[in-house]
């Protein structure tokens, strides 16, 4: 088998449904914010407490540029342990969860969720044309096959009222064996062909620094003549050899993450968008 068929074998053996609920019934007990199942399982609970932060900035962001109006009708697709669930409740509005997998909206509830939660996949969403003023989508087609991305799109678009706003924050580089990233050109012409306007777009998650790190441990893990290329996406998963080098990768780690999250802002204003590890795109019907 070469590896380019084993490379194929790979992808036609990931399961969204089976990943995320292995992901959901692995949830630690005692993560009562319900971040590890939806962002870096394997990251220490800071890691995951500063990439939410990231992550909400943004988004609050997305919804000032879609002047997005307490009251209005949400749909979160891929809604996971309801951590934007939650939140939209809080800002006011009036959200609808759907998530491929039964497990994560179990957790959800468990965390305290109160809005309908419905069990359903992206590309065939269980609700009628125009039923919301917006539609959020935080990391969920980039994990999606690609043959299935423009489906999700599309069915995003559907259930979005005119004039409603569609916000993705999704992955533009990166590899991964359940990640399908597209350049930020690619995300905006796919969804445009979707019936819908773009308004505006922004980098998010720079972390310049920590990325550098990132690629500098798996190199020197790799050794002299290693085929790794540059992992530039810093939530994928770290190479453990042993505790010890765990617990020295992520205590150097929290250190050059800190410092990237505090410096991003600066980063953003100097760097074109498309450095960012994933973009935030902002459309309208």
């Amino acid at each position: 088998m070469t590896l380019g068929e084993a490379g194929a074998d790979r992808m036609k053996a990931y399961s969204p449904k089976e990943y995320w609920s292995g992901l959901a019934e692995g949830a630690p007990a005692g993560d009562s914010s319900g971040f590890a199942p939806v962002l870096h399982p394997d990251a220490p609970p800071w890691f995951n407490r500063l990439i939410d932060r990231l992550q909400f900035r943004a988004i609050r962001r997305a919804l000032a540029m879609g002047r997005v109006q307490p009251g209005a009708r949400v749909l979160d697709v891929g809604c996971g342990t309801g951590r934007w669930i939650r939140r939209y409740l809080e800002w006011g509005f009036h959200p609808t969860g759907v998530d491929v997998t039964p497990s994560m909206l179990r957790v959800a509830r468990e965390r305290g969720t109160t809005a309908p939660l419905i069990a359903g996949e992206a590309y065939r969403l269980p609700f009628a044309d125009a039923a919301f003023d917006l539609v959020s989508d935080v990391t969920v087609i980039q994990h999606i096959q690609s043959s299935l991305q423009r489906p999700a799109l599309e069915e995003t678009a559907r259930v979005l009222k005119p004039g409603g706003c569609l916000i993705l924050m999704e992955l533009i580089r990166g590899k991964g064996a359940h990640i399908f990233p597209r350049p930020a050109d690619d995300w905006i012409r796919q969804t445009r062909d979707c019936g819908v306007k773009l308004i505006g777009w922004f980098g998010q998650e720079y972390l310049l620094l920590d990325r550098l790190f990132v690629w500098s441990a798996q190199t020197a893990r790799g050794g002299n003549g290693s085929s790794r290329t540059l992992d530039r996406v810093p939530e994928q998963r770290a190479l453990r050899p042993s505790p010890t080098a765990r617990r020295v990768y992520w205590t150097v780690r929290r250190m050059t993450a800190s410092l990237s999250a505090w410096t991003d802002p600066v980063t953003a204003g100097v760097c074109p968008a498309k450095f960012a590890t994933h973009g935030v795109f902002v459309f309208r019907k």
